[in-house]
């Protein structure tokens, strides 16, 4: 897992308070051979 950088809570918390659901923290998925993780991810 990557390491969060010191503004992570605070976006996160920024973001919840607009009214966005967060549902990965962190998002993580494959294409091909290759991992991704991406730092929030939010239901559409």
């Amino acid at each position: 897992m990557s390491t969060r950088d010191k503004y992570h809570d605070v976006v996160k918390q920024a973001l919840e308070k607009e009214g966005w659901t967060i549902t990965d923290d962190p998002y993580s998925f494959s294409y091909g051979k290759v991992d991704f993780r991406i730092d929030l991810g939010q239901k559409s």
